[in-house]
């Protein structure tokens, strides 16, 4: 099952475009980016093997995650010395992950040798710093804006976007949402994420994985936060041992499939975010929700 209404929303835009795979199927080429669902790494920048390390959520780095299909990924940006974006996995004193820069241009480098792949960067605004200050330096400083598509308004509903065939043709393939603080006039390439999207609580326990609307509202896209936690003397702590369950076709389709008939209003979500995205079958499970 995909989207109802598709064919009407991909009859809102030329069909006529020079890519013929697009994000590893030519199918997705015609879809629109609303109409497509993307494998998610949470805190994509928190790398660690070691099962000791509980502020680690992936076991592989950005640029294995890109290799492995992974085409969202998530970061948390903290200000250091009102200097710099430094991603931190709570603070930076827990886990420092490096500089947004130094991140955001592995992400460039890695798109540039891969010019049929539409990424998504979901950035966590924890110090609430302005979308044209330190967050800016660092889309400059790496080229991320030179990828980033431009939409015509913001908020963008669903049916206005772009195919994914388009988005690769005009070069404009990297989608950029900020949580807070993002604004259009100043920077016109960074969406709104709760303008844009909504998500589903964060931080389960249940590996059920109940479905609502934790931020933001119904009707556009969504992103359902797939990843368990447990809880280590009052502290949620990322559930490693189980991630391969977590992470499998069975738990990401019935999570999609209780999240669409209820919240999702009948679409699977857009975006399935993960940890330890190494583990178990989170690809083989989008390929069946895109239906490619």
């Amino acid at each position: 099952m995909r989207f109802p209404g598709f064919a009407l929303l991909a009859a809102a835009f030329p069909v006529s475009f020079a890519a013929t795979v697009c994000n590893g199927y030519a199918a997705l080429c015609s879809r629109t980016y609303d109409n497509v669902t993307f494998i998610g790494a949470h805190d994509s920048y928190a790398v660690d093997t070691d099962s000791l390390d509980l502020s680690a959520n992936q076991n592989v780095d950005v640029t294995a995650q890109l290799n492995a299909g992974v085409r969202m990924l998530q970061v948390q940006g903290h200000l250091i010395n009102n200097d710099h974006i430094e991603l931190c996995h709570t603070n930076c004193g827990l886990y420092d992950g490096g500089s947004l820069t130094a991140y955001l241009t592995k992400v460039v480098t890695w798109m540039n040798a891969n010019p049929n792949e539409v990424v998504t960067i979901l950035m966590t605004n924890n110090d609430d710093v302005a979308v044209n200050a330190e967050w800016l330096t660092s889309f400059q400083a790496s080229g991320i804006d030179q990828l980033a598509y431009i939409p015509p308004y913001m908020p963008l509903p669903r049916g206005h976007w772009p195919t994914l065939g388009q988005m690769i043709d005009s070069g404009r393939r990297a989608v950029l949402f900020l949580d807070y603080m993002a604004n259009f006039q100043t920077v016109d390439y960074v969406f709104n994420e709760f303008s844009n999207m909504f998500e589903t609580p964060y931080d389960s326990t249940d590996s059920s994985f109940p479905c609502s609307v934790d931020r933001g509202v119904t009707g556009n896209m969504y992103l359902i936060n797939h990843y368990l936690d447990y809880s280590l003397v009052s502290i949620l702590v990322p559930d490693r041992a189980n991630a391969a369950t977590t992470n499998g076709v069975a738990s990401i389709i019935s999570n999609a499939q209780s999240c669409s008939a209820g919240v999702g209003g009948g679409r699977y979500p857009n975006f399935v975010l993960l940890d330890w995205v190494d583990q178990g079958d989170p690809f083989t499970a989008a390929k069946q929700l895109n239906g490619v």
